[in-house]
């Protein structure tokens, strides 16, 4: 019986534990009328890194619709944005070695998916981040925040 009993709470303190945990990744969905499925996103500090997953659910193919994820500062975003139409969709609407782009994916177009993983480091618990879609057009529209939180 005491075996039973022992068992039962080292599962519940499992689960527990499994519950509190941070969430170190967050799907985000674009699509054909040019909108993320979300506007905010919240990283936990607790995460060492952290991985976007960029889900395209459109049907438009990549070269008329195509979306990426990028993140920036907000004072930065529209520069990136215009600096990466010049780049060109080969390149994903992003400038070579941008310094001001903190993290990316590739360009998917319609029912394509991508994901980037970032070193959390990059942040500041202090500083707000805004994450786009550089495809040209789209950062009016296609736009978020991301923080990092307790």
């Amino acid at each position: 019986m005491k075996m039973k009993i022992t068992c039962a709470a080292a599962l519940c303190f499992a689960l527990l534990g499994t519950a509190s945990a941070a969430t170190c990744d967050v799907e985000i969905e674009g699509n054909d009328a040019m909108q993320f499925n979300k506007s905010s996103i919240d990283v936990p500090q607790s995460c060492k890194q952290f991985t976007v997953k960029l889900k395209h659910t459109g049907k438009l193919p990549k070269a008329a619709m195509g979306h990426n994820w990028v993140l920036t500062t907000p004072a930065d975003a529209q520069a990136v944005a215009t600096d990466g139409i010049a780049a060109g969709l080969d390149k994903n609407y992003l400038k070579a070695g941008d310094p001001r782009v903190i993290a990316s994916t590739s360009i998917v177009g319609g029912g394509e998916s991508t994901s980037v993983t970032f070193d959390t480091s990059k942040l500041k618990a202090d500083q707000s981040y805004m994450y786009i879609c550089s495809f040209p057009g789209h950062s009016a529209l296609m736009k978020g925040t991301l923080k990092l939180v307790k």
